[in-house]
């Protein structure tokens, strides 16, 4: 369960930039936490609190755009802000290429940066959103069995229990059993909401159409 206030990290190797940005952003309501440097910051982010990063582009050992690489590496999808005291158009152009919601120079436009805040904090929180309808979604698939995955996609792709039963080489009955616990075992009282569920399920596992099967995917960490 992630903290209920959102959390802005910032990271910067100057010391009153740290103090002046976390009173600012304070002063808005959000949670801040403050690190001098990339590798803190690495060692303490945890990923779970709706979140959103302000990020000095000019640190030594590791650069601002040098930790925005290795989150994407690690698949932290955080988003950030940049701040720079001697931004460039290549750097700009980098940042945003590689998912920043905006870059500020120094000094910094307040009213600007709590905007781009409030926005970042905006995707945290639906970025978590999906993460937990993805779960949900994979922990419901591990409820099903095999076969029931095999009826859950021919129906989906519009099958009658009849011709379920002759693909599957199976008697109609046995499909109509498939069928009743799909509906239990998933929690869908329609056959639309069944197939809402599929579509769902694709998306979750990253297939496109009822050709690509996910009948051995498996939850998340298990």
């Amino acid at each position: 369960m992630h903290n209920t206030t959102p959390t802005v990290y910032i990271v910067d190797d100057d010391p009153a930039v740290l103090d002046s940005l976390a009173m600012l952003i304070t002063a808005q309501g959000m949670r801040t936490v403050t690190f001098p440097n990339a590798m803190e910051f690495l060692a303490g982010y945890s990923g779970k609190d709706i979140s959103c990063l302000v990020l000095d582009i000019r640190m030594p050992q590791i650069t601002g755009l040098a930790l925005q690489e290795q989150l994407l590496q690690r698949e932290i999808n955080i988003p950030i802000v940049f701040i720079t005291g001697h931004g460039d158009i290549e750097q700009c152009r980098r940042a945003f290429q590689t998912g920043a919601i905006d870059f500020l120079t120094k000094p910094i436009d307040q009213s600007r940066l709590i905007e781009s805040l409030r926005k970042g904090i905006r995707l945290s929180i639906q970025q978590h959103q999906k993460e937990e309808e993805t779960q949900e979604v994979m922990s419901q698939l591990a409820r099903i069995s095999g076969r029931e995955r095999e009826v859950l996609e021919l129906v989906a792709d519009g099958l009658s229990s009849k011709e379920i039963a002759r693909e599957l080489d199976l008697s109609p009955r046995t499909i109509e059993v498939h069928r009743a616990n799909l509906f239990s075992k998933l929690g869908v009282d329609s056959l639309a909401d069944l197939v809402r569920f599929y579509l769902k399920a694709l998306e979750a596992t990253g297939k496109k159409r009822s050709g690509e099967s996910f009948l051995n995917e498996t939850p998340p960490n298990q």
